[in-house]
């Protein structure tokens, strides 16, 4: 056997390991796929990840609940006493001095950094309150309408009491209630997501 016969066969082998190689990872990938891809989320999820939401007809001091994602969003028309009462909080006073605010790269607590800003010049600064309608406890739905000691929401679960800028002022909740992505479409139209 001469040494061109040997260069020859190793190549030969090379090319084999290689094809088999080749043909095993994209096997391996075919079969992977679709395991993947069951995790993405379905086409009737991924319709739900934007909703508009009318709020013409929510007068101020009246909250509108709709669901989104499968959780519940306050929507909350606050009146001035309630935007008053929001401002006034000392916030070294917070248990959770963090906006939790999708819609702001970062910020404190402060009434400021988690209402939706108005549409329009001609509405009352704050008054609009869009926030996740669950506790960050135990994932309880709070009360709201004014419940709990400070005027906010209250889960009565475990005795969590939100003010009303939906920040956790008493009880076992660790964090304010989270502020979604949102905004103003129009006037009366409110976008999540």
């Amino acid at each position: 056997m001469s040494h061109a016969d040997d260069d020859h066969e190793g190549t030969r082998r090379d090319f084999l390991y290689y094809a088999t190689a080749g043909a095993g990872t994209v096997a391996a990938g075919a079969a992977v796929w679709p395991l993947v891809n069951q995790m993405n989320p379905s086409l009737d999820v991924q319709a739900l990840s934007s909703i508009r939401v009318d709020v013409g007809g929510v007068e101020p001091g009246t909250q509108l609940t709709v669901k989104w994602l499968g959780k519940p969003v306050f929507i909350r028309r606050r009146t001035e006493e309630e935007i008053a009462a929001a401002q006034d909080v000392d916030l070294a006073t917070l248990p959770d001095n963090d906006a939790r605010n999708d819609n702001i790269s970062a910020g404190d607590g402060a009434d400021a950094n988690r209402y939706l800003p108005a549409p329009t010049d001609d509405g009352l600064e704050g008054e609009w309150l869009v926030m996740m309608g669950v506790c960050t406890h135990l994932g309880c739905v709070p009360l709201g309408d004014g419940a709990g000691e400070f005027g906010g929401w209250f889960c009565p679960c475990h005795g969590s009491h939100y003010d009303t800028s939906g920040r956790i002022r008493k009880g076992p909740a660790p964090e304010n209630l989270p502020v979604p992505p949102a905004s103003f479409d129009d006037e009366t139209t409110i976008v999540l997501g």
